[in-house]
């Protein structure tokens, strides 16, 4: 398994399931099918800007800071072949099995422009909150796809 991968798995089980220790996401990543160690299992966490925070039911891994952004523009460039619209709607392409992912992080993002997405295998639909924003938001995908 890819690091990448690897780390798209960690994000999803802590944005999915309260984990309040490594051992408990070492757990849960081995269910999952992610053989890791615990030190790479450490530093996949800090690089990914991911730390403890603390709640009622006791601590628990949340994703902090501005590295998320980072990571979700560089997956979302990796695994996006092409955005096109018409007057209504947009329409992404991703590769094969990916446009489910791609479609969750772009919804992670809550921008006040999407309505909402559905995804199928290798298309997103974005309806956009109001057609009048719909360049906007083309604008705005792209430049979080592209990076710049």
């Amino acid at each position: 398994m890819t690091k990448k991968k690897r780390q798209f798995t960690i994000r999803e089980l802590i944005t999915r399931v309260e984990v309040g220790s490594q051992e408990e996401l070492l757990r849960l990543l081995k269910k999952a099918g992610v053989d890791v160690n615990q030190a790479t299992l450490s530093r996949d966490l800090t690089e990914m800007g991911i730390g403890r925070d603390v709640s009622p039911e006791g601590p628990r891994y949340a994703i902090h800071g501005n590295s998320e952004d980072q990571r979700v523009r560089e997956l979302l460039s990796y695994e996006v072949r092409s955005i096109h619209r018409n007057e209504a709607m947009i329409v992404i392409k991703t590769l094969a099995g990916r446009a489910q992912g791609v479609a969750e992080l772009i919804d992670s993002l809550d921008s006040p422009f999407i309505l909402g997405t559905l995804a199928g295998d290798n298309t997103i639909f974005i309806a956009p909150n109001a057609v009048k924003d719909l360049a906007r938001l083309v604008k705005e995908l792209t430049e979080i796809i592209t990076g710049g």
